[in-house]
């Protein structure tokens, strides 16, 4: 009786009845997503592929969020570059040091083979990750101990917070080529400003087949300290030393360079530079202390593609040279003096680059780019390019790395060096980086021009001082700043 009842009034009251059903549904409908969602937040909660703790994470560009937490192939292979320089400076150095409290480097569920023994390795597929038990206990995400200690190892401390000695040894470490190669070249380069129109270029370069496998290999590879002179009245004097590989000493986890009576040691941040050269205006000999100024450097980039490689680092993009020149009898003592520190190496055959770096009154800047060569399957020599960028840095550090397609060249006047040589007058260049936009001009005030000549390579390199002046905005403000630089590139005969 009831059940009929209950049919007539729906039938009778079709637009309340169907009210009523429509009301009855949404809320079931909720309830559904309700708990869908509760139980979702459950099953990640306990999910080991996420990280927990702090407010903001950073994940490699490009990546796809799920696919990495479940393990999936797009995941792989991804990777954050320079973690390092994002974990001390980027995100956690002194510019945002009111906004950020920590930074914790994380890593997350990476498959590992691991053997027993090496005699008899079969392989088990386990699952590691690793994180800075200090930074990870600051987010809320360290571990519970039950037994012993979980602290900072001294390589935690390094990865965070690494002594002078320990970050300029990172980044200024020598290497050794992945093949025996006899365009290889690797060297240290400093330029040291003691006068208007008076500065030094000094390279320490080790090159050719080089090789510390034991029996270390002795033939085919070297040492040559190179130091050019631009004195007051315009004129170049060059000076070189060779040695040979015996004569030779790096060191892969630091610094430090021996190139016959000439070397670089790096201690507590402070390069100590000894060079004994010669040439026609006589015997120089350089006893200098360079200090790179707090935060003022650029980490390490590489570009690889098949057999070539470019790796560029700059741990002194601003420092100070304090110490003794002397050339034949000629002494000069110098005390602060405006200098500049970048290594390079890899494989250097057909390779030429757009390069600059300069001082001005609050920012430093620097860009560059490489063209190298690459021989296609049919011989066709291609040219391969590295994305050309430009950044500026400032007493807090890195302030913004902007991207730039091309270096517009104007005017023609003498270089020095070489007969007949030409260099720019001017150039300018326009960087962009989402909505920050900046432009750099620089007048040429001085050029020297070097040939390098081999059978299918023949450019003329040339090395130029001149006063730069940039504008822009970055970060919604206006950006200007004047000064002067050195700036290199390559010109046909």
């Amino acid at each position: 009786m009831l059940l009929t009842l209950a049919f007539r009034h729906l039938w009778v009251r079709k637009l309340r009845s169907l009210f009523l059903l429509f009301g009855f549904a949404i809320g079931v409908g909720v309830m559904v997503v309700l708990l869908s969602v509760g139980e979702a937040m459950v099953d990640q909660s306990r999910d080991v592929s996420l990280v927990g703790g702090g407010e903001i994470t950073v994940l490699p560009q490009g990546i796809d969020i799920e696919a990495m937490r479940t393990g999936g192939l797009g995941g792989m292979f991804f990777a954050i570059d320079r973690a390092r320089f994002l974990t001390r400076q980027v995100i956690g150095g002194p510019r945002h040091a009111a906004l950020v409290r920590a930074v914790a480097p994380t890593i997350e569920g990476k498959l590992l083979y691991v053997c027993k023994a090496a005699a008899e390795c079969r392989p088990r597929a386990v699952r590691a990750g690793g994180e800075i038990p200090s930074r990870a206990a600051a987010l809320g995400t360290g571990l519970n101990v039950g037994r012993g200690v979980w602290r900072d190892s001294p390589a935690d401390s390094a990865y965070v917070a690494p002594t002078s000695q320990q970050l300029y040894d990172e980044l200024d470490r020598f290497h050794l080529p992945r093949t025996s190669d006899s365009a290889w070249g690797e060297w240290h380069y400093f330029n040291v400003t003691t006068g208007p129109d008076e500065w030094w270029y000094i390279t320490f370069l080790v090159g050719g087949e080089v090789s510390l496998v034991p029996p270390r290999r002795t033939r085919g590879w070297g040492g040559r300290l190179l130091v050019t002179h631009r004195r007051p009245d315009g004129r170049y004097d060059r000076f070189t030393a060779d040695a040979p590989a015996a004569a030779v000493r790096f060191d892969t986890s630091r610094a430090d360079l021996s190139i016959g009576r000439s070397t670089v040691r790096q201690r507590d941040g402070v390069y100590h530079l000894i060079a004994r050269a010669a040439g026609a205006a006589g015997d120089v000999r350089l006893d200098l202390d360079l200090r790179p100024l707090t935060n003022r450097y650029f980490p390490a980039v590489e570009l690889r593609k098949e057999e070539f490689l470019s790796g560029y680092v700059v741990p002194g993009l601003a420092a100070t040279a304090s110490g003794r020149l002397c050339v034949a009898s000629r002494c000069a003592v110098i005390a602060d003096a405006p200098a500049y520190h970048d290594h390079n190496w890899g494989v250097w055959r057909d390779v030429t680059w757009e390069w600059g770096a300069a001082r001005g009154a609050t920012l430093n800047l620097l860009y560059g780019g490489v063209y190298g060569p690459e021989r296609g399957r049919e011989g066709v020599v291609a040219a391969v390019t590295s994305p050309f960028f430009l950044t500026l840095v400032d007493s807090l550090g890195v302030r913004q790395v902007l991207r730039f397609g091309r270096v517009v060249y104007e005017g023609v006047q003498p270089a020095a060096g070489v007969a007949g040589a030409a260099a720019p007058r001017r150039f300018t260049l326009v960087a962009t980086r989402g909505s920050d936009s900046v432009w750099l001009s620089v007048n040429v005030e001085h050029a020297l021009a070097t040939e390098m000549s081999a059978a299918s390579f023949r450019r003329l390199f040339l090395q130029m001082r001149g006063r730069f002046a940039l504008t822009g905005r970055m970060g919604g403000a206006e950006v200007s700043d004047t000064g002067r630089g050195f700036f290199e590139t390559y010109r046909t005969r």
